[in-house]
């Protein structure tokens, strides 16, 4: 079967976008195509699959799968990639869209776009800290500044669910072997789903920066959703404000927690890479 797909990307997370209202895919194996799809040595290689459908209570509906073939509940990097080909693929003409995830609806809107680039917000929702909704294994209410076992050393967590569980590390410097780290603790007996793991130095009262292992892709450039994680983790330990510039490898994200409707919303670019034809 060939499948016409585009490649986005935003701050270097990088997704494939596989229109399913324009394109009749019939019973496709999306696990098993996001694990080819997403090799980078012999599909076209990506940080997920997302897949663009008809929403049951909105317009449209949002998929996406890991490079190992599971499937994300949200992706907030992605959410607003999705944004941005809707409206540049003429599927919508609205600047402001609900989109259906498995998490529940999302609203995003393009603030401003050209060509080259769009900066598009996105109304992530209410930050969810209690234990068993993240999940995370827990005779405690919350997980805020607990310790869990990483081999031989204990770490101090945070762990906050943004439509998928996160983890997060706050450290004075990130180590060097952050990448082994965040593997086991994705992989660690106390997360039931797994999870997604943020190293986080403070840099100032309004600006941190993150090293971002993700649950079923490993060590990506950025992380939207770990990024509100990361935010919440640090206001919570009286670090950071409620607003703040979130930095990754590759560019930065403007992220804010309204404490009065305690929702938090992300600003930040989506871009366009290329498109293709991929044989399945």
């Amino acid at each position: 079967m060939r499948i016409k797909f585009e490649k986005l990307q935003a701050l270097g997370n990088d997704y494939i976008f596989i229109d399913c209202i324009r394109q009749r895919l019939g019973k496709i194996n999306f696990p098993l195509l996001s694990k080819r799809i997403c090799d980078r040595n012999f599909g076209v290689g990506s940080d997920g699959l997302i897949l663009i459908q008809r929403g049951r209570k909105t317009g449209f509906g949002m998929r996406m799968f890991n490079p190992d073939g599971s499937e994300a509940e949200l992706c907030g990097n992605g959410v607003r990639c999705f944004a941005r080909y809707i409206f540049e693929s003429g599927l919508s003409s609205k600047k402001y869209q609900k989109v259906e995830t498995k998490k529940g609806i999302v609203e995003t809107e393009i603030l401003s776009f050209s060509p080259d680039k769009f900066w598009i917000k996105v109304d992530m929702g209410i930050p969810i800290l209690e234990a068993n909704k993240i999940p995370v294994k827990s005779k405690k209410r919350f997980f805020i500044q607990e310790k869990i076992k990483t081999g031989k050393k204990n770490v101090s967590v945070t762990c906050v669910n943004i439509g998928n569980p996160h983890t997060a590390v706050i450290v004075r410097d990130i180590p060097e072997d952050w990448k082994e780290i965040g593997s086991k603790i994705e992989n660690s007996k106390n997360f039931p789903h797994r999870t997604n793991v943020e190293f986080v130095k403070v840099k100032s009262r309004n600006k941190i920066e993150l090293r971002v292992w993700e649950r079923g892709a490993g060590a990506t450039l950025s992380s939207a959703t770990g990024g509100c994680a990361a935010l919440v983790a640090c206001v919570l330990a009286g670090k950071i404000e409620s607003e703040a510039e979130v930095s990754f490898e590759r560019g930065n994200l403007k992220i804010t927690w309204d404490k009065e409707k305690n929702h938090i919303f992300v600003e930040g670019p989506a871009e366009r890479v290329f498109s293709g034809v991929y044989e399945f």
